[in-house]
């Protein structure tokens, strides 16, 4: 009976422990090469992305040096209700670029609301395509500087995120 016990708690805890394993980012990012319009390829569903389709993330540099951030998606179709959502990212590792914090805002009166991780996990050397994703991975996204990407990169995309210890079982496709 102790050594079930025993078993059980070791597997427990390595499970536990696999899901969290240090997470690795880009290098260094070019922010100005990261700049601008973004589609969403792929990602986890998540309460604020209810029902969205034809998702576009824009990122545009402040004067202040941070990021502002304009989100876009469509209601349950390509050609839905336009829903926007504007945020403010910031840099919080200055050697690479590649962790960033961003907080979006209660629309009505510009409430802060949470601040989440935003890591850069992979970048196309021109800057094509991306996994986004944070060290908890509960978020992940796979974006692209097109609407649409071709099944060999897909697959690249998912095998990375695997490799990553992301369960790319909870991906859901983005239709545009």
């Amino acid at each position: 009976m102790k050594t079930l016990l025993i078993t059980l708690l070791l597997v427990s805890c390595s499970t536990s422990s696999a899901r969290h394993l240090p997470l690795d980012t880009v290098n260094y990012v070019d922010l100005s090469k990261y700049l601008g319009k973004w589609y969403e390829i792929a990602r986890y569903e998540q309460k604020f992305q209810k029902d969205c389709t034809a998702v576009t993330a824009n990122y545009s540099l402040k004067e202040n040096g941070e990021i502002e951030v304009i989100n876009s998606c469509r209601k349950f179709t390509p050609t839905g209700e336009l829903k926007t959502a504007k945020a403010r990212a910031w840099i919080t590792d200055d050697e690479t670029n590649a962790k960033l914090k961003v907080q979006f805002f209660l629309r009505s009166i510009r409430l802060p609301l949470f601040a989440g991780d935003y890591w850069i996990l992979e970048l196309d050397d021109d800057y094509q395509y991306a996994i986004i994703g944070d060290p908890s991975r509960k978020y992940l996204w796979f974006l692209s500087r097109t609407e649409k990407i071709d099944s060999d990169l897909y697959e690249y995309l998912i095998k990375r995120a695997e490799e990553m210890s992301f369960d790319t079982s909870k991906l859901i496709k983005t239709i545009h």
